[in-house]
């Protein structure tokens, strides 16, 4: 069992910046894919960024103004946004895929990033 705790979110104003950060338990975190995936009310929760080791990939609509990275140290996955927009207002979400198969198999809660304009 893997639990992943997100914190860091809140109100900014549009152009600003936010760190998200998510601790996970677990002994192998080093090993684990992780993620960051957002929801926005009325819409479905959709991918915002991987990191698989030191590995990364991001959607499209975040490319250059998001950074994700991660302290295995302190089992640690960290989501650097910068230049929000009112669009980026969603419940953000960390994931753990533990075997790096595709398939996420641990949730956080989600922490609410609300941008406005």
């Amino acid at each position: 069992q893997v639990q992943l705790v997100e914190s860091g979110g809140g109100l900014v104003q549009a152009g600003g910046s936010l760190r998200l950060s998510c601790v996970a338990s677990g002994r192998t975190f080093s090993s684990y894919q992780m993620g960051w995936f957002r929801q926005a009310p009325g819409k479905e929760r959709e991918f915002v960024c991987t990191i698989r080791r030191s590995d990364t990939y991001y959607a499209p609509s975040v490319k250059g103004r998001f950074t994700i990275s991660r302290d295995n140290d302190k089992n640690t996955e960290y989501l650097q946004m910068h230049s929000l927009k009112p669009e980026d207002t969603a419940v953000y979400y960390c994931a753990a895929d533990l075997d790096s198969m595709g398939s996420w198999d641990y949730w956080g809660r989600g922490t609410q990033v609300t941008v406005s304009s």
